[in-house]
């Protein structure tokens, strides 16, 4: 068994054009103030890291970089858990039928330029393995992107073989990217979400499968996402706990009636079944997910991602440190009956099973 470390806080939900919120030194000591003991960082957020220098082809520039990046964020008490290229992976893949509404998460040079911007992330992503290594990270976070999300519900039906393309040219854009991390021993988390063909167990089976089992595909395990999906999200920890390196810990709640359920209705997130909630307010029993994954080994930190309709982000932060340092469990290195115990006596042992 392994003690799950934290709590943690994903940046990305904070970050604002106001201090505390709109620098590094502000964000770090913030976080720490509040109890939390790491950082996950968004690497598009270029106030919080600048991912071009990170990754830098010079060695020498790019490992000075990160080694002050590091130093600094520690100067505060604090570790960066992992970096973040959600929108980057996302743009990775990206149905025509999204391009105008991707392209928000691009560069404007980028912009109305589908080629050109799967470019970018694909060299973004690729730079975020290295400022991993440099920054003495063992794994990342990301996205998928999506080719066959619109084809979740199967209508009009899907012709044979296209999830199988789809998957193999997901494998395709992704492989490349993976062997960069591994060349940097690192290993690629992928957030199972709606919205991405790596949204459940089927889906992360088949495209591990479509990259002939590369090692470095793994999973960031996020209940909240599950429970929307009415998925069973403890037993999925007992199917996937060997690939699960990276932990966002985040509620929600569904809550279906006579009008509406999975699908929502097309409501705002206030009015839908399924919505995202602060920690404890909604519905996901952390107390055995925390036990699972401390039983199973899994060394991951568990980080608050905040999403809530409802709190504010200032209550969300200040209750999520303390509602994480509560469910971690410190892994015994005895049995409780221990004191029962006695050398092993093999002459003993056979009286007792009448020999």
């Amino acid at each position: 068994m392994k003690t799950i470390k934290g709590p943690a806080v994903f940046l990305a939900q904070f970050v604002d054009s106001k201090a505390p919120f709109n620098s590094l030194d502000g964000m770090c000591k913030w976080a720490a103030g509040l109890g939390y003991k790491g950082i996950q960082i968004p690497t598009w957020e270029t106030f919080l890291i600048d991912l071009d220098k990170a990754g830098s082809t010079d060695e020498t520039e790019g490992q000075a970089y990160c080694d002050e990046l590091k130093e600094k964020v520690a100067s505060y008490g604090l570790e960066i858990t992992e970096l973040s290229t959600h929108l980057q992976g996302q743009l990775v893949a990206v149905h025509p039928a999204y391009d105008i509404m991707f392209d928000n998460f691009a560069p404007d040079t980028y912009k109305n330029n589908p080629k050109a911007r799967t470019e970018w992330a694909v060299d973004q992503v690729k730079k975020a393995a290295v400022a991993s290594r440099r920054l003495g990270l063992k794994v990342h976070a990301t996205f998928s992107g999506s080719l066959l999300w619109h084809t979740a519900h199967p209508w009009p039906q899907r012709p044979a073989g296209l999830v199988e393309m789809g998957f193999e040219e997901l494998a395709k854009r992704w492989k490349p990217i993976l062997d960069s991390y591994d060349e940097n021993d690192v290993d690629v988390c992928y957030e199972i979400h709606p919205g991405e063909d790596l949204h459940d167990g089927d889906t992360f089976e088949r495209f591990l499968e479509a990259t002939n089992n590369h090692k470095r595909v793994n999973i960031l395990y996020d209940p909240s996402h599950f429970v929307l999906q009415q998925l069973d999200y403890i037993t999925y920890i007992d199917h996937y706990h060997e690939f699960i390196k990276s932990f966002h810990v985040k509620d929600s709640e569904f809550n279906p009636t006579g009008k509406k359920g999975a699908f929502g209705g097309f409501n705002d997130w206030r009015d839908r079944a399924g919505r995202y909630r602060s920690l404890g307010d909604g519905q996901v029993d952390f107390k055995t997910i925390f036990t699972k994954l401390t039983e199973y080994g899994c060394d991951v930190w568990a980080v608050m991602e905040w999403e809530c309709c409802i709190k504010s982000p200032e209550q969300g932060a200040r209750e999520g440190a303390p509602f994480i340092q509560s469910h971690i469990i410190e892994a015994t290195e005895k049995a409780f009956d221990d004191f029962a115990g006695a050398e092993i006596d093999n002459e003993k042992l056979k009286r007792i099973l009448g020999q």
